[in-house]
């Protein structure tokens, strides 16, 4: 039975790496400055879709963090995002009008990318709205991670992702170009979260939070997952099975201690509740290119119509990384 299952997620690999081979026919170059990436470099891997007030933040946060050179797949943007990161000197750019979910909501295109421009790197894949936050990153850039990772021989960091929100109306502050959106939504649910085993792929998948608890209460299992491995040691063997929640070969996905003990891990800060969530989830309702046809708007769309507040009085306000550590959302493991 082992050996069967070991076969059987190798042809998957296999599958999704010609898959993602064919959906790369689709991508056009925009702008290549792949030529300019060095080894030792950590890229960034990203798809968008009319972010363009989002990306002068996105791309000083992760400037600042270390990131080298950044790789975006524009999925047919109108809002001058793809004109923008063409003019950036450490992007790379390609556009597509390709359905998003015949693409497996951009895996499939990110995949791709990966596996030409990401062999021998360690990669993040992040979407405009997340900032990952990972132990002693207000001190040390994310060079040392990957160094430190490297020496100890692990491939692949887990994040899990934090729904962050502000207090009162999400709509009640606009959010401005250039504005760290963490100055809005600054809180966070500090509990609220269901952990269990995936057995398949051997990872955790992990539930709750604001999402579980506004928008799903009723059935918080049908809640969106926020466990994630974003930083990966990049191999052209590798493949993402789904979203960045779990990579084949399966051994990847293994980013806890299964002795009892602490592996290291960092969280992604998810900024998803500003002022424009409301039209951002009717314009994904038309468009019907999210998983489960939208499903998930479609419960964002009808409780927004009820102005819904995310905040209640069991809700943390940010402050730091060793703040997660404490309430044992990451952990900083045996790097000292």
């Amino acid at each position: 039975m082992k050996l069967w299952k070991q076969y059987r997620l190798r042809m998957r690999r296999k599958r999704l790496q010609l898959r993602a081979w064919r959906k790369g026919l689709q991508l056009r170059r925009v702008e290549d400055r792949t030529a300019a990436i060095r080894h030792g470099d950590v890229l960034l891997f990203c798809t968008l879709r009319n972010e363009r007030v989002r990306l002068p933040y996105f791309l000083q946060y992760y400037r600042k963090l270390g990131i080298r050179h950044f790789l975006f797949v524009d999925n047919a943007s109108d809002d001058g995002s793809r004109e923008y990161l063409a003019g950036q000197p450490d992007a790379s750019v390609w556009t597509t009008p390709a359905s998003y979910k015949r693409s497996r909501y951009g895996v499939d295109w990110l995949n791709h990318l990966q596996r030409r421009h990401g062999h021998g790197h360690w990669c993040l894949v992040a979407d405009v709205d997340e900032f990952l936050v990972y132990p002693f990153c207000d001190t040390r850039p994310i060079r040392a991670l990957t160094d430190w990772l490297d020496a100890s021989a692990i491939k692949s960091f887990g994040a899990m992702l934090i729904d962050m929100y502000p207090r009162g109306r999400i709509d009640a502050e606009p959010y401005c170009e250039g504005q760290d959106p963490l100055e809005i939504a600054c809180w966070f649910d500090s509990g609220n979260y269901v952990f269990k085993r995936n057995r398949e792929y051997g990872n955790l998948w992990i539930q709750g939070g604001p999402r579980a608890r506004v928008f799903f209460p009723e059935n918080p299992g049908r809640a969106p997952a926020l466990n994630k491995i974003p930083l990966v040691r990049w191999d052209r063997r590798f493949v993402y099975a789904s979203s960045t929640h779990m990579l084949l070969p399966r051994g990847l996905n293994r980013v806890y201690d299964e002795w009892g003990g602490e592996k290291t891990s960092g969280c992604l800060l998810h900024a998803k509740f500003l002022h424009s969530f409301a039209q951002k989830s009717e314009e994904e309702l038309r468009r019907r290119e999210h998983y489960a046809g939208g499903r998930e708007y479609e419960v964002y769309a009808e409780r927004l119509r009820e102005d819904p507040e995310l905040w209640c009085r069991w809700s943390e306000k940010y402050i730091n990384w060793r703040q997660l550590e404490i309430l044992g959302l990451m952990s900083k493991g045996n790097w000292a």
